[in-house]
């Protein structure tokens, strides 16, 4: 191979790597599942923890909870091999909740490994019960701070903007949507939480898959296109040696 042809594949090498590089980030911060959840009534919601270092793992995941639309009821579902600790903080505008005035509200959850944590190449689900949603509100922000045993900290607290563009560590965001009858949703019992934690477990293994399979596409496709380039110049060039 002459020297032009081994610049044409290095540089398509280089532009493979980089769409690589560049799209394994993307999917790998703390997010919130299902992404959205009726307004007024309770909800089953899963924060998905992905490891993404080689060499550590996640040993703790703390979680604090929105201060603009409190949620007054907060039970974490128990994680083998995690503890789980619910912090409560003075509300500065007390809420109703059945009929009674709250003054506090859960502000922060902490799960603590026990054992060995995430490893690399995992993730773990951390399923907490929440309500009542806000009927006044689009969408709730949980800032999350992820640590790992090599005392490595990163914070997934960038609140993203509404048509802007997607933060480097996007704090996870539930979207409240309307119910079926035009309000927000109504409360359900405890029993109708334990129900949903089953299908919103399934929902994001749908959607895991989803967008593993959309980026894999993207990047399977700017890859066929930098060597198909690379290809055609070859072609053009190899031709050019012909007609001399």
């Amino acid at each position: 191979m002459n020297a032009v042809p081994r610049r044409f594949a290095a540089a398509a090498a280089l532009a493979s790597a980089a769409v690589l590089a560049a799209a394994g980030p993307a999917l790998a911060h703390v997010t919130v599942d299902p992404q959205s959840a009726p307004g007024g009534g309770y909800a089953t919601v899963n924060f998905k923890v992905p490891n993404e270092r080689d060499d550590a793992s996640t040993v703790k995941l703390e979680v604090t909870l929105p201060t603009d639309h409190p949620l007054a009821s907060v039970m974490p579902e128990p994680v083998p091999g995690w503890k789980a600790t619910v912090e409560d903080g003075k509300l500065e505008k007390p809420i109703e909740m059945h009929g009674e005035e709250i003054d506090e509200a859960p502000s922060k959850i902490t799960w603590t490994a026990d054992g060995d944590g995430i490893a690399p190449g995992t993730f773990q689900r951390f399923p907490v019960s929440v309500g009542r949603l806000p009927e006044d509100a689009d969408r709730l922000v949980f800032k999350a701070v992820q640590t790992y045993d090599s005392d490595e900290v990163v914070r997934w607290i960038e609140v993203p903007e509404e048509g802007g563009e997607a933060p480097d560590s996007p704090a996870p965001v539930l979207k409240l949507t309307a119910s079926e009858d035009g309000h927000h949703g109504g409360g359900s019992d405890g029993a109708s939480d334990a129900d949903d934690a089953e299908p919103a477990a399934e929902t994001s293994a749908a959607d895991d898959e989803g967008d593993g399979t959309d980026s894999t596409a993207r990047v399977l496709a700017v890859v066929g296109i930098v060597v198909g380039l690379g290809g055609l110049a070859y072609g053009a060039y190899a031709g050019r040696r012909r007609n001399a």
